[in-house]
């Protein structure tokens, strides 16, 4: 769940972006992964998916890094931030986003989707493997 005030907006990066309300200081913790909240769904119940409810699972979850059986979908906003290959959000740790610097009013947050997929991700029908950032 997202842990500061953001807000929905046309982004110039893909489509939907989060952006901040209010100011936002370097290693200020922006996300925690909350269980209540939050659904871990199984890979087999992703897998059994079709139509609509995989094209959206697949837009908007990502594999669970602590568990390969699993998939994280967040229930709130943070499932529109977006990749940059220099992000300002830390998403390093699989329960955990912090800034990574200073982030300003009405400024997009973003995230390095690498992070998320070993082999790297399919965004906007080009291959980005982790090796080439």
């Amino acid at each position: 769940m997202l842990l500061v005030d953001v807000y929905l907006d046309k982004s110039p990066i893909q489509g939907i972006g989060v952006f901040a309300k209010n100011r936002i200081p370097r290693g200020t913790l922006i996300w925690k992964l909350d269980p209540r909240f939050d659904r871990i769904i199984e890979v087999e119940t992703y897998e059994g998916e079709t139509g609509p409810v995989k094209n959206y699972l697949d837009r908007y979850s990502y594999p669970d890094r602590r568990d390969p059986n699993y998939i994280v979908f967040e229930a709130d906003d943070a499932r529109y931030m977006n990749h940059d290959d220099e992000p300002n959000c830390d998403v390093s740790s699989p329960e955990e986003t912090y800034a990574l610097r200073d982030i300003a009013p009405g400024e997009e947050l973003t995230c390095d989707y690498n992070h998320f997929f070993e082999t790297g991700f399919d965004f906007l029908g080009d291959r980005h493997a982790a090796s080439d950032i």
